[in-house]
């Protein structure tokens, strides 16, 4: 008998369908972030993070050109199992020789290349406006901004977002959830918190004024706690955005980076379903504040994935990753943090959920934390292993990263 046949009878005993668990996963798709292979840098500007954006580290190999982190996306989708996205931020558009345009005036062409890429691969895009790195970031504002010509050339991005995250629903035949979150805020405590806000409304206001087919592109809104340089004072706090949201009958966006420490994303999620026909994750790990560290499979990693398949939100979450570490081999990090959503997402998908919500409506508060206990230590690993065999991919991924590095990351200058 296999490990993953002791498994499988293992688990019957707790009322769990090993194989139905595995299926299920196979039709999870994360949404992956193309910028741990560059550092958040992209392809349209020179200029270096800003924003309450910072990469930490040195780590050689880093990719400089669309071919290169093309090439790493590869790499690292070649190790991660199951079902993918691509995600993009509005930076990484791709201009011809001596072409150019700002970011007020990128157009669905700048981004063919990308589009190319994933339909090759069968796969669908996600796209962010990148809302920071730029001058027109005037005191740490964009949509918020007092001063009109920053705000309109903001406002003026988000429409061209929206066109272009249209373009990519269309030419891949798959939704497209485009992402929006401002780093605008005060370094000191404010003399008027009341007119950033009402400034940022009337932004998203103008933005979602432009026609788009909402059956072909979510809309989601970002909230944030503070930032580099903003640590008094968020335009885009959680009660902004979770009220805007609704207002405008788009879709809730948490990062379980963007709150308070004692905060958990895992408690909220319950909250949102309720309200919401769709609610959006970016699944990262903070460490003291938003760090962004590579996603491992700690315990709200794995109480958020349980929050989704408890209330059997699966077809109703848009799950997708947001870290960056330069401190480390990039492929890796990607493929060790897309890897561990989908390991806690299996993680969830076996527990006898039923049984364990009965155990708390009868108030059999004694067993229920034993039998949340004793499987903590039943088999999952060996049906982990079963997932990986099925998908084709391999188990230790380091080697083939080494190698990767060996003959790629360390040549490039």
């Amino acid at each position: 008998m296999s490990r993953y046949d002791e498994a499988k009878k293992i688990y019957a005993a707790y009322g769990v369908d090993t194989d139905k668990a595995l299926e299920a996963l196979e039709n999870v798709t994360v949404s992956v972030h193309c910028w741990q292979g560059d550092d958040v840098t992209g392809f349209d500007s020179k200029q270096s993070l800003s924003g309450g954006i910072q990469t930490t580290g040195n780590y050689p190999g880093k990719a400089t050109t669309p071919e290169e982190l093309m090439a790493d996306i590869d790499k690292a989708f070649s190790l991660i199992p199951g079902k993918k996205k691509l995600n993009l931020h509005a930076s990484y558009a791709i201009f011809e020789e001596g072409e150019f345009a700002d970011r007020d005036a990128i157009e669905p062409k700048h981004f063919k290349k990308w589009v190319d890429f994933a339909k090759e691969r069968g796969m669908g895009i996600d796209f962010n406006p990148t809302y920071f790195s730029h001058s027109m970031v005037k005191d740490n504002l964009t949509l918020s901004s007092p001063d009109e010509e920053v705000r309109k050339f903001w406002v003026k991005h988000g429409i061209q977002c929206l066109k272009i995250s249209q373009y990519f629903a269309e030419e891949t035949g798959i939704p497209c959830v485009m992402n929006i979150w401002i780093p605008d805020g005060y370094k000191d405590i404010p003399a008027d918190r009341l007119s950033p806000r009402a400034r940022f409304k009337k932004s998203l206001d103008e933005i979602l004024s432009t026609p788009y087919d909402k059956e072909k592109v979510y809309v989601t809104l970002e909230s944030k706690v503070f930032g580099i340089g903003l640590e008094s004072y968020t335009v885009g706090s959680a009660e902004f955005c979770l009220s805007y949201s609704a207002s405008k009958g788009i879709t809730p966006l948490m990062d379980n980076g963007h709150y308070h420490p004692t905060e958990l994303v895992s408690d909220k999620i319950s909250a949102l379903l309720l309200f919401n026909e769709k609610i959006a994750l970016h699944v990262t790990r903070g460490v003291r504040w938003d760090s962004d560290h590579v996603v491992i499979f700690d315990d709200e990693t794995k109480e958020i994935a349980k929050e989704i398949v408890a209330n059997d939100a699966l077809d109703r979450v848009f799950i997708a990753t947001d870290y960056f570490d330069a401190s480390i081999n990039r492929i890796s990090a990607w493929v060790t943090g897309v890897r561990t959503v989908k390991k806690a997402l299996l993680n969830a998908l076996l527990m006898p959920n039923e049984k364990l919500k009965a155990l708390q409506e009868s108030s059999d508060f004694t067993s229920l934390m034993c039998l949340q206990e004793e499987l903590k230590t039943a088999p999952f690993g060996d049906v982990w292993e079963e997932y990986l065999r099925r998908e084709n991919v391999v188990s230790n991924y380091l080697n083939e990263i080494k190698e990767y590095e060996e003959k790629v990351l360390v040549k490039r200058v």
